[in-house]
């Protein structure tokens, strides 16, 4: 036979404190502990529960001891840097390029170098032709 709380007055919610939710948090987060099991014995639907255990990880419901478990898992704080173009971060390194066409011409090119810039002499120096 199970046990039937009935409420009676205006009121047909069921208040409870803060030390109350804390203490119940703080069960819950013990080693081998259940949420559903301690739920289950204080009477309060799981996702309640739940709910509350996030509220005290944000400290919503005020300071209370190492209600961080030791495998949860947290993220890093990241910054995204703009992306710089390629030739822009090589620039400084005085190296040399020299390409030897297959009608003679010849194509020098020292110091950082712009990709398109290159590609754009390639394809003119070799008649367009791709090899």
């Amino acid at each position: 036979m199970s046990k039937v709380a009935v409420l009676s007055g205006p009121e047909r919610r069921r208040r409870w404190t803060t030390a109350e939710k804390r203490r119940m948090v703080e069960e819950s987060l013990a080693p081998g502990a259940s949420v559903v099991e301690v739920a289950r014995r204080h009477d309060v639907h799981p996702n309640l529960l739940t709910v509350w255990r996030r509220q005290a990880r944000t400290g919503a419901l005020g300071r209370a001891p190492a209600l961080r478990q030791e495998d949860e898992v947290q993220f890093a704080a990241v910054s995204v840097a703009p992306e710089r173009p390629a030739w822009t971060t090589r620039a400084g390194t005085g190296g040399t390029i020299e390409i030897a066409f297959a009608n003679g011409v010849q194509l020098r090119i020292t110091g950082a170098v712009d990709p398109a810039t290159l590609a754009a002499a390639v394809a003119a120096l070799s008649g367009g032709q791709a090899r």
